[in-house]
């Protein structure tokens, strides 16, 4: 038998604060390491997708009523795969980490945009807000990585500090990153958000009546 949801212990509001955790997470890896290699950049790739796709996952069955389970599950495969796939040591190179990141930024992006917009049939458009526009912003990562930067490397200096390389791959985990901490802001602001009370179904006359 399925829990109602107004009994469930978790709700929506935590798989958000969840998803922000992680997000948060990745984004400080990559701010804060001077790094921005393919191999730094899949590691915190593959942890942060495994985690999310954990936090789907769980979500199938804790969160979500049956009916509205397809979108999480096929988050959950889509982001556990990658995650698995950016997890092996000898395929972290500059090419895999495009390929990966740019595979699930446009199948988690467009799963769940497509989720969030039959979701508002169901639920109105505030419920399926967040799922628009983090649809959207994998989109656009997803879309952005396909542009020609992979091969792009420009030498600079800088005075007292040495000469340096800004190349593809230093780009392309920085995105990433702010990705990641655009994802974690929305998603937390969302979590924290106060709720509108569900509304409780009436009773049928007869029922009330025995």
């Amino acid at each position: 038998m399925t829990t109602p949801s107004s009994e469930r212990a978790f709700d929506v509001r935590h798989v958000q604060l969840a998803r922000a955790l992680f997000a948060a997470l990745a984004a400080v890896m990559v701010t804060f390491s001077s790094d921005h290699s393919a191999p730094l950049g899949l590691g915190v790739f593959s942890g942060f997708a495994l985690a999310t796709g954990l936090v789907f996952a769980l979500s199938v069955w804790l969160v979500h009523p049956r009916g509205e389970r397809l979108t999480p599950a096929l988050l959950a495969v889509v982001s556990l795969v990658a995650g698995m796939v950016g997890s092996v040591g000898s395929w972290r190179t500059t090419g895999v980490f495009f390929g990966v990141v740019i595979a699930w930024a446009l199948l988690s992006g467009a799963v769940e945009l497509v989720g969030a917009l039959r979701q508002r049939k169901t639920v109105g458009a505030a419920g399926a807000r967040d799922g628009v526009l983090i649809g959207i912003l994998s989109l656009v990562l997803g879309v952005v990585l396909m542009l020609p930067i992979q091969q792009y490397a420009l030498d600079y200096s800088i005075a007292g500090a040495g000469s340096f390389t800004l190349t593809g791959i230093t780009i392309a985990v920085g995105l990433f990153g702010g990705y990641a901490a655009v994802v974690a802001v929305f998603l937390a602001i969302a979590g924290f958000s106060p709720r509108r009370p569900e509304p409780v179904p009436a009773v049928p006359s007869e029922e009330a009546a025995s």
